[in-house]
């Protein structure tokens, strides 16, 4: 299925299952079970990395975290053998953060984050056999379901709250999802390794593992709504109306919230007035708003802090800069005498004579030192430098000098 015909037909709309032999792949190389062992018990694993259930409910993170020991006294650091008791004794285990932790999860989610545009997260569950982890549920993001090892049986009912907000949890309607659970499902199925399941959020849930040990990828898709930038323009407006004396002035002596009546044509006068700033709301900038946002929430290609400071010291005119992957960026000349570079969640300020250098390196993506446009030699060096000491662009590994990893 094309991304087109999958954004058509199910993005925010219904489930999809698919089964392995149309994925063409197991998984594994995101995640197995050797990994999740390692990461359980050499990793020095601190909650909230890691979260466990038992029926439907989550375990005291004091039942299986503990100090590291001598020179690592943390005391929330996650304990091996505690972890097999709970997870012998039917306990799910959930590892958290994933797409922070675990190296080949790190560059899936943030390239997937990438090509869908919207902000991903990624978590593991893996649970015993014949066992449940969490009751009927409904996210408050999109899901797709990665299942890794084991079989694992999905039930999967209509919402009872499309498109749920993150305000919006299950709980809020435990009652209407609980008797939900109990009309017929929309899906009914086992998954088992190279399956993936897509679930919108608001879609209820549950799953139970089957005869052996089950692990699967739950990838949380973060949607950029609608709501968000309604959320945005109220910010704006929040902004410019605070400069407005009228609606900063204070309501009559004697004022009794009792009596809402009395204040009415008060109110009534300060919603005229938001709706008058409202109007003057410019969407352009509200849409740079919403960028910011979701910006902060994406993160770009991890970066050698070590490497690439000595990489930046050793600068040349033959030294190739490469934009650093996956950094969202815009370029803004502002007109006094400075250009203003928006990289994801920051603003940087650099001289307006070196715009062109800055545009050139924005489009083509990878440009030697010498290359950089509009400059002088020292000015390009300059330039560089503060580019790679401010993880803009980054010196690519072969030309990276010392500590380079051993064949």
């Amino acid at each position: 299925m094309t991304p087109e015909e999958f954004g058509a037909k199910y993005w925010a709309q219904r489930p999809l299952l698919t089964r392995a032999q149309e994925t063409g792949d197991s998984f594994t190389d995101l995640l197995d079970l050797p990994a999740i062992d390692e990461l359980l018990s050499r990793r020095g694993l601190r909650t909230p990395f890691l979260r466990i259930a038992k029926d439907g409910a989550v375990v005291d993170a004091k039942r299986f975290t503990t100090s590291g020991g001598a020179g690592a006294e943390i005391a929330d650091q996650v304990s091996s053998d505690a972890v097999l008791r709970l997870f012998a004794d039917g306990s799910t285990v959930v590892l958290q953060g994933l797409h922070r932790l675990w190296p080949p999860l790190i560059e899936f989610a943030d390239s997937l984050a990438a090509d869908l545009g919207h902000p991903t997260q990624v978590n593991a569950y893996v649970t015993p056999p014949s066992s449940r982890g969490f009751s009927p549920h409904y996210d408050v993001h999109d899901v797709f379901v990665l299942q890794v090892a084991g079989e694992k049986h999905w039930t999967i009912h209509e919402p009872v709250l499309p498109d749920p907000l993150r305000t919006q949890p299950w709980n809020d309607r435990a009652d209407e999802v609980a008797a939900a659970a109990e009309r017929e499902p929309v899906i009914d199925a086992v998954l088992r390794p190279g399956d993936a399941l897509y679930l919108p959020r608001g879609y209820l849930h549950s799953a139970r593992a089957l005869g052996e040990i089950s692990a699967h990828l739950t990838i949380g898709i973060h949607p950029v709504t609608r709501w968000a930038a309604a959320e945005s323009a109220l910010d704006l407006v929040r902004t410019l109306a605070a400069e407005d004396p009228e609606l900063r002035g204070s309501l009559p002596l004697g004022l009794d919230l009792t009596r809402p009546d009395s204040i009415r044509a008060d109110v009534a006068g300060v919603i005229a007035g938001l709706q008058e700033w409202l109007a003057k709301v410019d969407p352009t900038a509200v849409a740079d708003r919403l960028r910011a946002r979701t910006w902060a929430q994406v993160r770009p290609e991890p970066v050698a802090p070590l490497a690439q400071s000595m990489a930046a010291a050793a600068l040349n005119e033959d030294t190739v800069l490469r934009l650093r992957s996956r950094l969202r960026c815009s370029l803004r000349n502002t007109g006094d005498g400075a250009v203003t570079l928006i990289a994801g969640r920051r603003s940087l300020s650099f001289p307006e004579g070196e715009l062109q250098a800055l545009h050139e390196l924005l489009t083509v993506g990878e440009l030697k030192v010498g290359d950089l446009p509009g400059l002088e030699p020292a000015g390009r060096l300059a330039l560089a430098r503060r580019l790679v000491t401010e993880s803009i662009a980054t010196v690519p590994d072969a030309q990276l000098p010392g500590l380079q990893p051993e064949p």
